[in-house]
């Protein structure tokens, strides 16, 4: 998945449209085949060591109003990316939303940034680009690495080397949009620990932890975006660094991890550009709370609906997380990170983390 240039991502936008003009021309109704995005339609490729999509199609056919709405706006959201290639600029999904509204159609124009989002997905996985390709980016996440790692990274005013511990703030080094645009150069690393939690990323780097186990401090800061997966990915697979995943201890942080680990249902197309497979989950676990008796709050009725829907997901039917996945829904509790703290600040660098890489190998 993705493309070398500019000029080859809009070569393959330009030809999707084509297909749709050349079904017309053969007397044939216009349609855009896409995988079903639901966790039913999701299998464990061995080859490549991710989740990917499995057989099952939706088709966006204009036999129906509704397909050929959806074509329509294909359509257009093609003539927009293309013009914006030629012109080598960019903007964000949600600028795409608003932009449709100056489309001379009122058929044509997005009714959400969902339908919007879910319209770029589809132009992904039947082009063979990615949004990235198409100079399609996100709101800006925030997410950062602080650690033993330079690189050089091209920018609107040329390229700069950056070391991400002596050339950055307390706030480390911003992950570009784009991370195939940067080069890693050097680096003193051991491991790769991706935080859930700007608190607890802070207090890592506090405590001085990146550099006393040299570790590559990457704030997930919640529901990684793509970048930050991309770029966690490269640092496995180019710099050979173990990665651990850092999260609080209920159902949407186990989702955290799988998004790294397993890649999600809605980007299933890019799981080998995404995910690392090999990545660990340190914590916060179920098991936890019990050995460290931390502090809690109770299973709410989605938390309970979310983990038995894991049960179910074929990314978790493994022994680890199906006990650890029952023994929470006995326990009726989950925790947070930063509960740790009840038994220092400290805790977290000089005790729990280290006795835990320990057990994993990776100290």
């Amino acid at each position: 998945m993705s493309v070398e240039t500019d000029s080859e991502a809009r070569e393959q936008l330009i030809d999707l449209a084509a297909q749709f003009y050349d079904q017309f021309a053969e007397g044939d109704v216009p349609s855009m085949e896409v995988p079903t995005r639901t966790k039913s339609n999701i299998e464990y490729d061995e080859d490549k060591n991710v989740w990917v999509y499995g057989d099952r199609t939706s088709t966006r056919s204009a036999k129906s109003v509704r397909g050929a709405g959806k074509l329509l706006k294909a359509i257009y959201t093609i003539d927009f990316l293309a013009q914006q290639l030629d012109e080598g600029r960019s903007s964000t999904l949600r600028e795409l939303y608003y932009l449709s509204e100056s489309w001379d159609l009122n058929e044509a124009q997005f009714s959400s940034q969902d339908e919007s989002n879910d319209l770029v997905e589809d132009l992904e996985i039947v082009s063979g680009a990615t949004r990235e390709d198409f100079h399609m980016r996100p709101e800006e996440s925030g997410a950062t690495i602080m650690g033993p790692l330079r690189l050089r990274e091209q920018t609107r005013r040329g390229e700069r080397e950056i070391h991400c511990q002596e050339d950055v703030g307390e706030g480390g080094y911003q992950i570009p949009n784009n991370p195939d645009t940067i080069d890693f150069l050097d680096n003193d690393a051991d491991f790769v620990l991706a935080v859930e939690t700007g608190g607890m990323r802070d207090r890592l780097v506090e405590n001085g932890f990146d550099e006393e186990y040299n570790a590559l401090v990457v704030h997930l800061k919640g529901q990684p975006a793509r970048a930050t997966r991309r770029i966690t990915k490269r640092l496995h697979d180019e710099l050979d660094l173990p990665v651990t995943v850092f999260t609080d201890g209920d159902p949407w942080s186990y989702r955290i991890y799988g998004s790294v680990a397993y890649g999600s249902i809605k980007s299933a197309h890019l799981s080998e550009y995404l995910a690392t497979p090999e990545a660990d989950f340190i914590g916060i676990r179920p098991e936890d709370i019990v050995e460290y008796d931390l502090p809690t709050d109770p299973l709410s009725d989605s938390d309970i609906n979310a983990l038995e829907s894991e049960l179910e997901d074929p990314r978790y039917q493994t022994e680890f997380w199906k006990e650890q996945i029952e023994l929470q829904l006995d326990l009726g509790k989950k925790s947070e990170q930063q509960s740790l703290a009840s038994r220092g600040l400290d805790f977290v660098t000089d005790t729990y983390l280290p006795e835990r890489l320990d057990e994993m190998g990776v100290l």
